[in-house]
């Protein structure tokens, strides 16, 4: 189910204090975060994050397309093996 519209936008509130003291260095480095049912803002254009999916952290360079959506669609959390071979034939 949706978010409310009259709430707006859900967004951890320490993301904007890390963007804001990312935006104020110098140096571009990737910011780690938990978060990935926050909501992707216009103020996060061009800034990089490390999105956690249970194992590692994905790193993810937030674009123009990406306002409005949430960062945990950018992490995926299931890695598909591939489906079992046969292995009969495969002989030598």
């Amino acid at each position: 189910m949706a978010r409310s519209v009259w709430k707006g936008p859900f967004v951890d509130g320490y993301l904007f204090k890390k963007v804001e003291q990312a935006s104020k260095g110098a140096r571009h480095k990737v910011i780690n975060i938990w978060s990935r049912r926050s909501t992707i803002m216009p103020q996060f254009i061009g800034v990089s994050f490390g999105v956690y999916n249970g194992k590692k952290f994905i790193p993810v360079t937030i674009t123009e397309e990406m306002v409005g959506r949430k960062f945990g669609e950018f992490s995926p959390t299931r890695t598909f093996p591939g489906h079992g071979g046969d292995k009969k034939a495969v002989r030598n």
